[in-house]
């Protein structure tokens, strides 16, 4: 009978050309994700080997990324410029698909008034192109999404293994956490709420004074106003602190790239003069390598050892090539130094004095978590880092000079000894020759202030003219001299790391739960698994709501399939819907529901909400392996059902939706769009309610493109050209 129904269904639907085929198109991979772009004729999929692709409506391939992780989740972001690819080590990677920098935003940000393009990390030398990979790609690419003077005011939802929802604005700063088993999540598009599905346990809520032992998917409504009614500050906060995020780990890179150019050269200068000592222990002398060269610079004598260290030991060629190398890191140490730590320092300082601003005003700003102290102390600290950098910047270049013109007196000396001439040697100081004896023949402060727990002496004269500069106001540090570089950044990295904590917590804090609605019990451990149940939760504006209104309401839809046996329903659909303010509480009142009963002979292996009011289903026939079988998807308008207020008046009726009655899909025009699909298909679903397209993967690694509505004459006309 049910046979017979589908038979005359299908010929129906076929009459009426609910919606059109577009594509048929083999593909040679299986496809486990799927997402339609919500503004753009673009579909991104995930392989089973973890590739993304992205396509045009068309089939024309964009681009193809690999990014060596096992991809777990797909999103887009509003807008459609941002994809976002969720990894099963936790990472959120993004990836700028049209950036447009002409967009109008509120906020504009001055740093790029004052100051050049922000600084990149540093790349190690030796490294030719073909030796970078995605993620050295993705380093140069996340200043485009903290640079928010091109984005969008938007926020990534992100779960995982752990059970927590991190909430992170442009998909960068961290804002926001809660403690949820996940299973699907959305945020409304005018940020005021948050539906949740997620597994767990009731245990004495406030509304519902029972404990309930067995687990349960729960729908749950989360209070999230705080991210529109703080939208423009923490637009400011969470622009201006990814940028001096992103420019700490310039910093930090810079920092760690310095010991390793200066030490090779160090390295093969301690080296070759290490022979010096030796020679002079071997000629019974007492004296040191200092003394032996002084001995020689006033002209007392030139000791065999000496002489023997110059004339063959070391050499004119050795000596040269020393002299190569010290100064080749001397360059590469000045590169780094002012084309990547030292602007990178000053745009930290200026960004943080544009926070240190908005901390300032507490009785309007306190909301969002900035501290007044915590950014004065952040702000102390990149001004001791200023000074370290400027201090290191003047030790390097006094130790090359001394180098230098120790080399020169030195190959001066050689050739002496070798009888060359020495005409086209330059002259050299004798008093720097004698400093560089007595500090950096066998010291390196270069080395000492890049070490973290070295302490820097300095005289009393120096303390006290410290401690007068204080009186003056302006900072509180007086022994930011004992410090070196580095451990100056370790405090600043701790001090801003505690800073850019208070909005986090600030704002956890704010999100509360509004509503909490269990769906149904979970009767297996399997179905605890995420990837075994199919959900789909949209947010639709109401129609009472203009288009130019800044601030409307939204109507929520939850769509879920029922685990079999579980409220003693089988092969069952449950939708709700959620029609109140956005703005107030949420009330029972407002809740509503219905349950679709699937034909037994067929098993839904998708769904998807698509506009308002609008379901697509994807059903495949229950037949035996050696059949092809066949399947239908099916586009089911919700204003055909009848929605049931939901109640809950007593914990012994906890599971609402168990006494609605499922009712039968009937497959006819009258209660939908049909179309029927000449074998079986496979998740994913994806569908594009700003497009009209569906794209449905079947078990033929066959990809099918459906224009869903009869009115898109425009994309019909538009495929049938590129095709």
């Amino acid at each position: 009978m049910v046979e017979e129904q589908m038979e005359e269904a299908s010929t129906a639907a076929a009459a009426a050309t609910p919606f059109q085929l577009q594509f048929d198109k083999p593909i040679p991979f299986q496809i486990k994700m799927a997402e339609w772009n919500p503004e753009k004729d673009l579909l991104a999929m995930v392989t089973d080997d973890s590739k993304v692709l992205l396509h045009r409506f068309n089939w024309q391939r964009l681009w193809t990324i690999s990014p060596g992780k096992h991809i777990t989740s797909i999103c887009w972001s509003p807008d459609g410029k941002i994809i976002a690819l969720g990894t099963e080590d936790g990472l959120v990677l993004l990836h700028d698909v049209e950036p447009d920098k002409d967009e109008f935003v509120s906020y504009e940000d001055r740093t790029t008034r004052f100051f050049p393009p922000a600084p990149v990390m540093p790349r190690i030398g030796g490294l030719s192109s073909g030796d970078t990979g995605l993620a050295d790609e993705n380093e140069e690419a996340i200043p485009e999404f903290c640079s928010a003077s091109c984005q969008r005011f938007n926020i990534l939802c992100s779960g995982g293994k752990d059970g927590c929802i991190c909430f992170s604005i442009f998909g960068i700063f961290p804002v926001g956490k809660i403690d949820a088993s996940i299973s699907k999540v959305s945020l409304s598009r005018n940020l005021q709420k948050l539906v949740l599905l997620c597994y767990g346990k009731l245990v004495d809520t406030d509304s519902l004074s029972h404990n309930y032992e067995t687990a349960a998917l729960h729908c749950l409504y989360l209070d999230t106003s705080i991210f529109f009614n703080r939208k423009n500050e923490l637009h400011q906060v969470s622009q201006q602190a990814s940028n001096i995020q992103d420019l700490v780990e310039v910093v930090r890179a810079s920092i760690s790239l310095i010991p390793k150019q200066w030490s090779n050269a160090m390295n093969l200068f301690r080296e070759k003069f290490s022979a010096l000592p030796n020679l002079i222990a071997a000629h019974g002398a007492e004296s040191s390598s200092e003394d032996e060269f002084l001995s020689l610079l006033f002209g007392t004598r030139t000791s065999p050892a000496l002489h023997q260290f110059l004339a063959s030991s070391l050499g004119e060629a050795g000596l040269k090539r020393i002299a190569k190398a010290v100064d080749s890191a001397g360059r590469e140490i000045r590169g780094v130094v002012s084309e990547h730590l030292q602007p990178a320092v000053e745009i930290i300082s200026f960004r943080l004095a544009e926070l240190r601003g908005l901390a300032r005003w507490r009785s309007r700003f306190q909301i969002i978590g900035l501290d007044e102290k915590l950014i004065d102390g952040v702000t102390e600290s990149i001004g001791m880092l200023v000074v370290q950098v400027e201090r290191f910047s003047r030790v390097a270049a006094t130790v090359l000079y001394l180098f230098q013109n120790f080399f020169t007196w030195v190959l001066k000396c050689v050739k002496i000894l070798l009888n060359e001439p020495i005409d086209q040697v330059p002259a050299a100081n004798s008093e720097l020759v004698v400093i560089f004896l007595k500090f950096l023949l066998d010291k390196d402060p270069i080395k000492q202030l890049l070490e973290a727990d070295e302490r820097i002496d300095y005289d009393m004269d120096t303390a006290r003219h410290v401690e007068q500069l204080v009186v003056f106001g302006g900072f509180t540090d007086t022994h930011f001299l004992e410090r070196s570089l580095v451990k100056q950044f370790n405090e600043l990295e701790d001090s801003s790391k505690e800073a850019f904590l208070m909005p986090f917590t600030t704002i956890s804090s704010q999100i509360h739960c509004q509503g909490l609605l269990p769906l149904y019990p979970v009767t297996s451990a399997d179905t605890l698994s995420s990837t075994c149940t199919l959900t789909s939760i949209s947010f639709y504006k109401d129609e009472d709501s203009q288009p130019e209104e800044s601030s409307y309401n939204l109507t929520g839809y939850v769509c879920f399939k029922i685990p079999d046996g579980s409220l003693n329903k089988r092969n069952c659909i449950g939708v709700i819907k959620d029609s109140g303010n956005c703005y107030t509480t949420l009330s029972m009142a407002s809740l509503s529901g219905f349950l679709l009963h699937i034909p037994d002979e067929y098993v839904c292996v998708d769904l998807s909400l698509y506009k308002d009011n609008q379901i697509v289903l994807l059903l495949s026939e229950r037949s035996p392996s050696d059949s092809p079988g066949r399947s239908w998807m099916v586009m089911l308008q919700t204003q055909s059902f009848s929605f049931t207020p939901l109640s809950r008046t007593s914990p012994s009726n906890i599971y609402s939706l168990q006494k609605f009655a499922a009712l039968d899909l009937q497959l006819d025009t009258d209660y939908g769009k049909v179309r029927s699909i000449p074998h079986t298909v496979s998740t994913p679903l994806a569908v594009s309610a700003s497009r009209g397209v569906a794209c449905v993967f079947s078990s033929r690694r066959h990809a099918l493109v459906y224009i869903l509505d009869e009115d898109e004459d425009e994309d019909e006309d538009e495929v049938s050209d590129m095709e």
